[in-house]
């Protein structure tokens, strides 16, 4: 290991938007940290980005980020790199009422959107914050800005990270660190999400949704947000255009900081 590489780090590789988001980045010439649960793929992976880039490190992480103690490990393993992006991709959703959904489902839905998102984002933070060029780019959703019917829990879920990552770059830039958070915000996207959400085999998006996007142009809209100086990058829900915008969610400042509210 170089002591002058950089990786850029990509949770939820193996599939869907992870996946094209790890060769968008490699396209950059970027040296990757890629994983996931399925070893199998990222396997498969790291030799499609080694036929087109063979001077890249990529390194293979298997975890299962839903389990916090893997969380733990996962970012310690990672000690003796050097990191400059940070991509936390891993995530899954559910569609089914609040009094019909499977709880042992949405308990590992919370660890792994909400709680493993939070301490590895914690973590990369406390140790790059003043490292200049750095980033930490979350993925929430369009349901992380909009209750969507029958997916309230995992809306809920997307509206934390939203506010964690918009609240954290208010933090970053008020602190005069050098890292920049950024939260990204899909649509609809052709992906294994809708299998796992539903709870079936297979999932037609053409039926579904009729206008969606690919995750490799989800990936490409990452890059872009990635190359800006905006906070948020989202897809509108009517529209299916994609924006950079600033933050969405208030944030107090100046001397209500401090204040209590009821």
């Amino acid at each position: 290991m170089e002591p002058t590489k950089k990786y850029t780090v990509i949770t939820g590789a193996s599939s869907g938007i992870g996946r094209e988001t790890v060769k968008a980045f490699a396209n950059r010439g970027k040296n990757l940290i890629v994983a996931a649960r399925r070893t199998e793929n990222l396997e498969a992976l790291k030799c499609e980005i080694l036929e087109q880039h063979p001077t890249l490190d990529v390194v293979i992480r298997t975890v299962d980020l839903s389990v916090l103690e893997n969380v733990y490990q996962f970012y310690s393993s990672l000690k003796d790199f050097r990191l400059e992006t940070w991509i936390n991709n891993a995530g899954f959703g559910n569609y089914d009422s609040v009094a019909q959904q499977d709880l042992r489902k949405i308990n590992t839905m919370l660890r792994l959107n909400i709680e493993a998102l939070t301490i590895l984002s914690s973590l990369f933070v406390r140790d790059y914050k003043n490292t200049p060029g750095t980033q930490l780019i979350n993925l929430s959703s369009c349901g992380g800005y909009t209750i969507v019917p029958t997916a309230v829990t995992y809306c809920a879920t997307k509206f934390y990270v939203s506010t964690f990552t918009e609240g954290l770059s208010w933090e970053l830039i008020e602190t005069g660190a050098k890292m920049r958070a950024k939260v990204l915000a899909p649509a609809a996207t052709q992906t294994e999400f809708g299998k796992k959400a539903n709870n079936v085999d297979t999932y037609d998006y053409d039926k579904a949704f009729g206008t969606y996007h690919t995750s490799q142009q989800m990936a490409e809209f990452l890059l872009k947000l990635y190359d800006s100086d905006s906070t948020l990058g989202i897809v509108d829900r009517e529209t299916f255009q994609f924006e950079l915008r600033p933050p969405m969610f208030p944030y107090a400042n100046g001397s209500t900081h401090n204040q209590h509210t009821n």
